[in-house]
C-alpha cells in the first residue's frame, strides 16, 4: 500500500485535519476505499498544544495528525499530499484534480477544509497568533491564567470575550480599537467585573525579548500587557465547495461564513459531504473528528443503499432472465411431447 493518488475510489476526503481523517478511519474500516487529500496548512499549526481533549490533552496537533494518518492507513486508507483546485460531476459522480494536474474519479466526496482566520489589521497581531495572541479561553486560558490580558475587539462578541477571559485572570483590559465603546447593560457588566475599557483604534503590538509587553494604541500610548485576545472573523475555505454550487452563508453570531449542512453533514448537493470548521465554525478538535465521524457513517450508508438498489435492479433482471429460459424450456418440452 502506498499513497500514490489512484483512478478512482468510493470516497475523497479533501482536507486532512481531525475531521477528515476521523471520517476516513470510519470510511475505511468500512472497507470502503478512500484517499485523504491534504495541503498541509493546519489551522491549529501555531498552537503548542490541543486542550479539551480526552485522552489528548496537551497533545502537540503534528503528533495526533501523525497518529490519524497512521490509523487511516492500517486499514488501508490513503494519505495524498496535495491541493485540490477542481472538482466536477462526472457520471453519478466525481472528477477531482490537483494543482500538480493529478486528477482520480470518486463515487462520493466529504470536504473538510476548515476555515480561515482574518484578524484585524494590527502591527504584530498575526506574527503572534497562536503563540501569546489566541482567541478561545477554553483552549488557551489555562495556559494563560493570571496574566495581563488584552482584549482588542473585532466585532459583536468582544465584550463576551472579555468577560470569559476575567474567568482566568483579574487583570483584564478591553481595546475598543475601530468599534464602538460598549454602552449600557454591557458597559455596565464590565464595570461590575472591574474590566476597564480603552477607546481608539490599536496601532501595534510593543515586543519585548519576543514576547507580547504592551499594546500600543494610535496616539502612542502603551498599556503594558502580557498576553493578547481577538476574536477572528471565520470564513469557511469553501473554493472547492463553490464549484459545485454550495456557496457559504453568514453565520447567525456574525462570526464569520460557514457551508450549511444538516446534523450528519449532507450538504445541498447529492452525494458531498461537510464536516469541522467549514461547516461548524467554533468546533474544537473532539466536535470536529465527531463531525467527520457522523458525516463518514451515513456517506458508507447513502453507497450501500445505492449498491443494493443496484443489486435489486441486477437480481430481477436475472430472474426475469431464469424465468424466461425455464419458459422456453417448457415450451421445447411439450413441442417433443407433441403437446
Amino acid at each position: 500500500m502506498t499513497d500514490e493518488l489512484d483512478s478512482s475510489c468510493d470516497v475523497v476526503v479533501v482536507g486532512g485535519g481531525a475531521a477528515g481523517l476521523n471520517g476516513a478511519l470510519m470510511l475505511a474500516r468500512a472497507r470502503r476505499s478512500v484517499m485523504v487529500i491534504d495541503a498541509g496548512a493546519p489551522r491549529n499549526a501555531p498552537a503548542e498544544g490541543i486542550h479539551g481533549l480526552l485522552g489528548r490533552e496537551g497533545m502537540a496537533p503534528g503528533e495526533l495528525l501523525d497518529r490519524g494518518r497512521a490509523e487511516v492507513r492500517g486499514y488501508g486508507g490513503r494519505i495524498v499530499t496535495g491541493e485540490v483546485t477542481r472538482v466536477t460531476r462526472a457520471d453519478g459522480g466525481f472528477d477531482v484534480e490537483l494543482a500538480d494536474g493529478r486528477t482520480t474519479r470518486t463515487r462520493r466526496l466529504l470536504v473538510t477544509t476548515g476555515l480561515v482566520d482574518e484578524l484585524p489589521h494590527v502591527a504584530g497581531l498575526r506574527e503572534r497568533w497562536g503563540r501569546d495572541v489566541v482567541h478561545c479561553p477554553y483552549c488557551h486560558g489555562w495556559e494563560v491564567r493570571d496574566r495581563a490580558i488584552g482584549v482588542i475587539a473585532n466585532g459583536p462578541m468582544a465584550v463576551h470575550g472579555a468577560l470569559l477571559f476575567r474567568q482566568w485572570t483579574d487583570d483584564v483590559v478591553l481595546f475598543t480599537h475601530t468599534t464602538a465603546a460598549p454602552t449600557g447593560e454591557a458597559a455596565e457588566k464590565l464595570a461590575a467585573r472591574r474590566i476597564p475599557v480603552i477607546t481608539g483604534p490599536v496601532a501595534a503590538l510593543e515586543i519585548r525579548d519576543d514576547r507580547i509587553s504592551g499594546v500600543r494604541l494610535a496616539d502612542g500610548t502603551v498599556v503594558a500587557r502580557e498576553v493578547v485576545t481577538v476574536g477572528s472573523r471565520m470564513v469557511a475555505r469553501s473554493d472547492v465547495l463553490r464549484q459545485l454550487g454550495l456557496e457559504p452563508v453568514e453565520h447567525p453570531s456574525g462570526a464569520g461564513e460557514y457551508i450549511p449542512a444538516d446534523a450528519m453533514g449532507r450538504t445541498g448537493v447529492e452525494g458531498v459531504w461537510v464536516a469541522g470548521n467549514v461547516t461548524d465554525l467554533t468546533a474544537q478538535v473532539g466536535a470536529a473528528a465527531a463531525g467527520g465521524a457522523f458525516a463518514a457513517a451515513q456517506i458508507n450508508a447513502d453507497l450501500v443503499e445505492e449498491e443494493t438498489r443496484l443489486a435489486v435492479v441486477d437480481h430481477r433482471r436475472d430472474f426475469a432472465a431464469e424465468l424466461e429460459a425455464e419458459v422456453s424450456e417448457q415450451v421445447v418440452g411439450d413441442r417433443r411431447h407433441g403437446i
